[in-house]
């Protein structure tokens, strides 16, 4: 069983930053693939961001591509959003998710566990 647990989030304006982090309760969590997903009120969750174990390989999705940057520390047992130009379209609560896949997965079927999500609210 892995925990997750994200920190980060907050109420900001349109063009600000703001970092997530999210903690793993396991070593062994390092050896997951490691997602970030979003949802919005009335929405799908949607996929933002994933990489690879060994932080190598990275995928994002076309909307945040250019702006958010996720990044993993694999001797903490985390794993970092850094978004960047946020704008009110990317308001949403914010799910990390850990993957058993060997491959990093862009779909929320494919991870098998779930932090309680952070709330990032930007005002225009």
């Amino acid at each position: 069983q892995v925990q997750l647990a994200e920190s980060g989030g907050g109420l900001v304006q349109a063009g600000d930053s703001l970092r997530l982090s999210c903690a793993a309760s396991r070593r062994t969590s390092s050896q997951y693939v490691k997602g970030w997903f979003r949802q919005a009120p009335g929405k799908e969750r949607e996929f933002v961001a994933a990489i690879s174990w060994s932080g190598t390989t990275t995928y994002y999705a076309d909307s945040v591509k250019g702006r958010f940057t996720i990044s993993r520390d694999n001797a903490k047992n985390t794993v970092y959003l850094q978004m960047n130009s946020l704008g009110p379209e990317d308001s949403a609560f914010y799910y990390c998710a850990a993957s058993s896949s060997l491959l990093v997965r862009t779909t929320s079927t494919e991870y098998n566990y779930w932090g309680q999500g952070t709330q990032v609210t930007v005002s225009s």
